[in-house]
């Protein structure tokens, strides 16, 4: 620099101020050239030094992101086996109890099988049982039937040749007895005939007689007519004699009519008892017959209400297996719906420990009947559902709870920011009420909690590129 300096100050007598002025320009541009390598060796290094403590923070950021995923891989590694090994169990339980609810369901129906096979078989054995008996009743009231008919038939045509001997005697012995008694009477009237014609005879030749002496034997024809009239009189005892004997005859008539009349009487009494034990036998048939279709009846019922128990078992079976359908849709929902905590520990721990548990175990099993330990030995398999169902429930207890206090303490934020924002404003209710910027005496008593999210501090990266910018 001296050198050119010297040369300059030597040769600076001749220069003009032209070459003052160019000189300067020239060296302004190696200044302004010095400037700009000096600035990109300045940047140079910035960056340098910027790239290395980036480098620095981004390898500290890098492990520990590469930590905390290596941990959450671990956590989903052992979520992933749990909810394997959940699975597994969860596929072992549904088969065993798909097991033990498809051999129940098998049992029951070979016990309804065998069941309806013996009603069946019973059914049939007192059904052939009941016609059996039912036919052999029938032919055997048939052939008594047919036997009593023939019987009545036999006994009806023996009656009637027996009254009608009877009948043709009684005519018989009538007949000959009127002819008889008409032979007798016509004889006695002949006879009286002709005992009355000799005596009229006599009496008119007496009458002549006396006729001629009538005048003189007055007395005498007066006994003859006295002789004669009891004469007649006798002839008509001996006629009301016959006429009695003829009334006893009819008499004795009239007792064969009756006689005859009460032995057809008799039969016609003994035919209405054989009509009437028709009748009790026939009346014994419609019982027996009633019996045996109220039995038909009560069978068809107690069949109908197998059919109808077998129904609706089987209609149970199918509500059953419906909701575990749902309860198998609802766990699958659950499990979509749970949190990456409840998939890692699933179930709350307990505060007891084992000793205390089992005691209470023991006290409760103490207390218990055996019908209900047996059902409770059955439920066992569901004792982690209601340790999640109870999980759920505390849970959702604890946000009930928490949503009551954010709400309180909401409603206490407004009535701050609202007590706030009216000591802004002046308005004559605000001035008639406690005011903070005119009161200084009522201090707030009640202040919200600090939050995480103020007190969480945030680590921020800034470019280099634009802390250059800002610097140059």
């Amino acid at each position: 620099m001296q050198k050119k300096g010297g040369k300059k100050g030597k040769g600076g007598k001749q220069t003009t101020k032209e070459d003052r002025l160019l000189f300067l320009k020239n060296k302004q541009q190696k200044e302004v050239l010095n400037t700009r390598v000096n600035l990109k060796k300045l940047n140079q290094l910035w960056h340098a030094s910027l790239r290395q403590t980036a480098a620095a923070a981004l390898h500290e950021d890098f492990a520990v992101l590469r930590q905390t995923f290596e941990r959450v891989v671990d956590c989903k590694d052992d979520a992933i086996q749990l909810l394997v090994h959940e699975l597994s169990e969860a596929e072992h339980q549904s088969a065993l109890a798909k097991g033990t609810h498809l051999q129940r369901v098998d049992y029951l129906l070979n016990v309804q099988k065998s069941r309806l096979a013996s009603l069946e078989s019973h059914w049939n054995t007192s059904l052939e049982e009941l016609t059996t008996e039912c036919c052999t009743e029938r032919e055997h009231f048939l052939k008594r039937h047919q036997r009593d008919i023939e019987y009545l038939e036999a006994a009806n045509s023996a009656l009637e040749q027996h009254y009608a001997g009877i009948e043709s005697e009684a005519q018989q012995n009538y007949q000959n007895e009127r002819d008889d008694i008409k032979n007798q009477n016509t004889e006695e009237k002949h006879a009286l005939s002709v005992h009355l014609e000799g005596t009229v005879e006599e009496l008119w030749q007496q009458l002549q007689q006396e006729q001629e002496k009538y005048t003189e034997a007055t007395n005498n024809l007066q006994a003859d007519f006295d002789a004669l009239s009891a004469k007649d009189q006798q002839n008509a005892q001996q006629a009301n004699l016959l006429i009695k004997r003829i009334q006893k005859l009819q008499e004795t008539i009239t007792a064969l009519h009756s006689h005859l009349s009460s032995s057809q009487v008799d039969n016609e009494a003994s035919a209405c008892d054989l009509r009437e034990e028709c009748e009790q036998v026939s009346e014994k048939i419609q019982q027996l017959r009633a019996k045996l279709s109220t039995a038909q009846a009560a069978e068809k019922t107690r069949l109908a209400n197998h059919t109808m128990h077998s129904y609706k078992a089987l209609k149970k079976l199918q509500d059953i297996n419906e909701e575990g359908e749902i309860l198998l849709s609802l766990v699958n929902v659950c499990r979509k719906l749970e949190t990456e905590q409840e998939k890692v520990v699933p179930f709350y721990t307990s505060s007891l420990t084992d000793e205390e548990l089992s005691q209470e175990k023991a006290n409760a099993m103490k207390s218990i009947s055996e019908e209900l330990a047996q059902t409770m030995m059955d439920y066992t398999d569901l004792l982690r559902f209601w340790q999640r169902f109870n999980k759920v429930r505390l849970e959702r207890l604890c946000l009930e709870r928490e949503k009551k206090f954010l709400e309180l303490e909401n409603q206490q934020l407004r009535i701050l920011v609202k007590q706030h924002l009216d000591g802004f404003s002046v308005n004559e209710e605000i001035l008639q009420q406690q005011n903070s910027l005119l009161m200084v005496s009522g201090a707030l008593q009640q202040t919200s909690p600090p939050s995480e999210t103020r007190t969480k501090t945030h680590r921020t990266v800034i470019e280099a590129a634009h802390v250059v910018q800002h610097i140059l």
